[in-house]
């Protein structure tokens, strides 16, 4: 097992038009997720009718450049290496059943490292500053949608424990798969203030 990676090497930024090229780098790397750029569940109805990936690419971008939130970067050394999804639930039309009702609910959807930084609890860093940058943001719970450690899908989502561990509580399920977990955050940010 690889040591983790000590926190004060990382560095976390919001993606947003002036980090878009560094996620477009990411997510354009060797085993970048190229192939759906984030796009599953925040596709409308008339995104989910263009499926190759410079459509995918065109709408996260067009996100970015309006100012929607769409998650956050970790970067090494002044590299990207790392990838979390965190926005308003309201902004991932195809997540859950109720995505439209927003009520300061944060979804955290999707992690990506590079390959060569797995195994190092980059994610748990990843989770940490998420759940942090959606408490500053005016979140009131931040929820996600894990799988359990021998799930054969969603594994891009996270696994149960670690949220369990990062005191995240199951609240319902979405699917076959996948539980809805749930973290109350509301005040937090004035708390740690």
């Amino acid at each position: 097992m690889k040591p983790a990676l000590p926190s004060a090497l990382l560095e976390f930024r919001e993606v947003n038009a002036e980090s878009w090229s560094d996620f477009e780098r990411l997510f354009e790397s060797v085993g970048g997720p190229k192939y759906c750029w984030c796009m599953a569940w925040r596709k409308t109805s008339e995104e989910a009718k263009c499926t190759d990936r410079a459509s995918l690419k065109r709408a996260i971008q067009g996100r970015v450049m309006n100012g929607t939130p769409v998650g956050i970067l970790g970067y090494l050394k002044g590299e990207p290496v790392a990838w979390c999804s965190v926005a308003p639930r309201s902004t991932h039309h195809r997540l859950v059943s109720d995505a439209s009702i927003d009520d300061g609910v944060w979804s955290i959807t999707c992690f990506f490292v590079t390959r060569k930084l797995r195994g190092l609890a980059i994610i748990k860093q990843l989770l940490a500053f998420a759940t942090s940058h959606a408490t500053r943001r005016g979140a009131k719970v931040v929820e996600s949608y894990p799988v359990d450690t021998d799930s054969p899908s969603y594994r891009f989502m996270g696994f149960v424990p670690m949220f369990a561990e990062a005191g995240f509580a199951h609240v319902g399920q979405e699917g076959k798969r996948r539980k809805v977990m749930r973290l109350a955050v509301h005040g937090q940010h004035e708390r740690d203030a």
